[in-house]
């Protein structure tokens, strides 16, 4: 006799045990699924619908509808290769300010932080301290325009000062860049610093206690303990930052100016594109607003491990 056991029926069981889930489902299980699955399709309905638009031509954007896919007729990649053309330079050139200013912001923020938490210093001056660098992230962009278009434009003077650059070829106009990321830096330190004092905050004293009895100086406990057990809110600050100043338009407006510039930034030219006399290009509109958007989609992904460490603690 061979020893053999019946088979069982993959589907019979999945029904089962839907059935079985059913069986147990409350009302407010019910109600949750509906919420839920309204709430999903509230932020998908608007990317697919954008996604699809990138892909169709003018007539099909004409004879269908914004959510529904494009006919064999209808459907072209050639919207998405105009904006990939048109944005590329900018692309290079967001990446030239967002980059440095994320990271410069991060770790200044970080080291600010340290400062205000785990040194033993008189509570009073901390909280002043605190209270002064707290107070830049409720000052609004625009309140600052006047006062930081005639700083860069009559006091610091870049054109003058890093004149030998230029000499080297590189045009003038990328001066727009480093204000840029000194802007955002200044700007961001508030936030950086907000958000890695309420981690540091969580932190075991008697960790950070036990390594300075072991003789070790504030610098050594920052490098060796604290900075290695940073990583999840790194993380969370890198991924707020890189989103904040990539999709700033408004200082890039005031700094730049100009998307025939050589040093126009990814935001910039993306305002103009697919606008003409004529009227709207909303395929080419959607396509470069997707390719825009893929550096802070790969930022996610990179770090959204990380990302829900740190929002958690």
């Amino acid at each position: 006799m061979s020893d053999t056991k019946p088979r069982t029926d993959g589907g019979a069981t999945t029904t089962a045990r839907l059935r079985r889930t059913l069986d147990r489902m409350t009302v407010e299980d019910a109600g949750l699924y509906v919420v839920l699955l309204f709430a999903a399709l509230f932020y998908i309905v608007p990317i697919e619908s954008g996604l699809v638009t990138s892909f169709k031509t003018g007539t099909a954007i004409i004879e269908t509808a914004p959510f529904a896919p494009p006919g064999p007729s209808g459907f072209t990649f050639e919207k998405w290769q105009t904006a990939i053309d048109a944005l590329l330079r900018g692309m290079g050139n967001s990446l030239l300010y967002a980059v440095p200013a994320t990271v410069i912001s991060a770790i200044v923020g970080s080291i600010t932080a340290y400062g205000l938490t785990i040194p033993t210093w008189k509570k009073s001056y901390k909280a002043v301290v605190l209270m002064l660098i707290i107070a830049g992230i409720f000052i609004p962009y625009q309140a600052v325009l006047v006062p930081l278009t005639q700083f860069w434009s009559q006091w610091a003077q870049l054109d003058q000062v890093l004149s030998f650059v230029w000499a080297l070829g590189v045009s003038n106009d990328y001066a727009g860049i480093v204000e840029l990321v000194i802007t955002h830096v200044a700007y961001g330190i508030p936030i950086c610093t907000l958000l890695f004092r309420t981690y540091y905050k969580t932190m075991s004293e008697e960790m950070i206690e036990s390594a300075r009895l072991d003789g070790a100086t504030l610098r050594r406990v920052y490098r060796r303990i604290v900075l290695p057990l940073s990583g999840p809110m790194f993380a969370v600050v890198l991924i707020y930052q890189f989103t904040q100043i990539w999709n700033d338009l408004l200082f890039t407006l005031v700094l730049v100016s100009t998307e025939s510039s050589p040093a126009a930034p990814v935001v910039l030219i993306l305002a103009g594109l697919g606008t003409s006399l004529e009227g709207q290009d909303f395929a080419l509109r959607m396509a470069g607003a997707f390719f825009a958007a893929l550096p802070t989609l790969a930022v996610y992904i990179f770090f959204g491990e990380e990302f829900a460490e740190g929002v958690a603690a």
